[in-house]
């Protein structure tokens, strides 16, 4: 790297800084209280320097955007380190605190090894096991409350893999709540309200077939709106990239990039966890649509 453009980079550092800090604040509102904080900035900090060494302002992609993917992608990861232990021990954990947590309310004290073993039905040498799994740093699913993890049904579901879920999902909400309002009713009726498509080709006054188009056209926007955040590369180029339809295009993806991110900010700002995503508007829907969006 020359120095013109170390000097490039390290200016597009700076200016970005607080990339860093609004994503860290993001994530923390959906893992347990015990992550450090320092520890995903530092991995954040690292991903945003690596970001603005590789970028190439000829893609048209704005480095906020393409450094955002980087930064989310660098504290998934993070939080993938932090998980110590396989999913089986996650549930001998979980087992062994439910039962220690039962016979100390029984009988007043902590419980013995052998008191836990006898009502586990183990050895004490699992015990011990155990209780020394409990005291890795574990992220565990237990202290994700809120995160979006009620609507998956497996529940060894990993912290990584629960934080992209929800975003998402949250994602897939603001691309739908900024559709153009007829492709939005198709698939506001269609997924959220179980309408046959022939009743609502017919209060729409057009064919089976049109209601079929429409619904192809909302969900291939969806894909792009929000594969333009999160997935940049995957959005395809404009035939015409002048063309009205282009910027049309465009601006939706500025749309569902904002609403997504005021859903984000505000949950940061309350200090609670990140929206779920179906709590008014029905979890299944949504994930009917991203099942769409995913074929």
């Amino acid at each position: 790297m020359t120095a013109p453009d170390r000097i490039a980079a390290d200016a597009l550092v700076v200016e970005n800084l607080a990339l860093v800090g609004y994503h860290v604040s993001s994530m923390l509102g959906r893992v347990p209280a015990y992550v450090s904080r320092a520890e995903l900035a530092s991995a954040g900090y690292l991903a945003l320097v690596q970001a603005a060494r590789a970028y190439d302002a000829s893609t048209g992609v704005p480095f906020a955007r393409y450094a955002a993917v980087r930064i989310r992608g660098a504290l998934v990861d993070e939080l993938r380190g932090m998980d110590w232990i396989s999913r089986g021990a996650r549930r001998r954990v979980r087992r062994f605190t439910e039962v220690s947590d039962a016979l100390t309310a029984q009988l007043g004290r902590v419980p013995s090894r052998e008191e836990l073993a006898e009502a586990l039905g183990v050895s004490a040498d699992e015990v011990d096991a155990a209780r020394g799994d409990a005291d890795v740093r574990v992220l565990s699913m237990d202290g994700m409350e809120g995160s979006g993890a009620e609507t998956v049904a497996d529940e060894d579901l990993t912290p990584e893999d629960r934080v992209l879920a929800d975003e998402r999902l949250t994602y897939l909400r603001a691309g739908v709540d900024s559709l153009p309002e007829r492709l939005r009713h198709v698939v506001t009726e269609l997924f959220f309200h179980d309408r046959p498509v022939v009743e609502l080709a017919a209060e729409l006054g057009v064919t089976q077939s049109r209601i079929s188009q429409l619904r192809t056209e909302a969900l291939a926007l969806l894909k792009d709106g929000m594969n333009a955040s999160l997935d940049p590369e995957l959005v395809p180029a404009a035939e015409r990239p002048s063309g009205v339809a282009e910027r049309r295009r465009q601006a939706y993806f500025a749309q569902v990039a904002a609403r997504a991110a005021q859903t984000s900010a505000a949950a940061t700002l309350a200090q609670v966890p990140a929206q779920r995503v179906g709590e008014h508007d029905g979890i299944e829907a949504y994930q009917a649509a991203g099942r769409a969006l995913a074929g």
